[in-house]
C-alpha cells in the first residue's frame, strides 16, 4: 500500500468565525472517521501560522536561522493528512473528500517508498 499526504492550503488572514468554521470542522472530521474506518488513515495534523515558523538554511558549511515563512506568499500550508491508498486514483479520491470538506485547495502528493517506517 503506498502513502500519500494531503496537503491544504489556507489563504493567510484571520481565522474565519465560528459559524463559517465550526461546519467545515464537523465536516472535515466526517472525512477524518471514514478514513479510519477505511484503514487509509496515518495522522494528520493542523498547522500554526507562518509567522511561527523558523527556516534552517545551509550557507557556506553554516546552518543560518531565520523567523517566518521560507517564501512570502498569499496562502501557506495549513494543516495536512498522510493516507494509505493502493494508487494515485484511490488518493485523489480521498482528496477530492476533503477538499469538499475543508473546501480549500489540497494537493496530493505521493511519499516516497520508505519515507514513513
Amino acid at each position: 500500500m503506498n502513502q500519500y499526504l494531503i496537503s491544504i492550503y489556507q489563504p493567510d488572514g484571520p481565522t474565519p468565525e465560528p459559524e463559517i468554521l465550526e461546519p467545515i470542522m464537523r465536516d472535515v472530521e466526517a472525512v477524518n472517521a471514514e478514513l479510519r474506518e477505511a484503514g487509509a488513515w496515518v495522522f494528520a495534523g493542523g498547522l500554526f501560522p507562518p509567522s511561527t515558523s523558523t527556516v534552517l538554511r545551509l550557507k557556506d558549511s553554516e546552518v543560518l536561522t531565520t523567523d517566518g515563512p521560507y517564501v512570502e506568499g498569499k496562502e501557506h500550508l495549513g494543516g495536512f493528512t498522510v493516507i494509505r491508498a493502493a494508487d494515485l486514483d484511490e488518493a485523489l479520491a480521498w482528496g477530492e473528500k476533503v477538499a469538499r470538506a475543508i473546501t480549500l485547495p489540497v494537493e496530493v502528493r505521493p511519499l516516497q517508498h520508505g519515507a514513513c517506517q
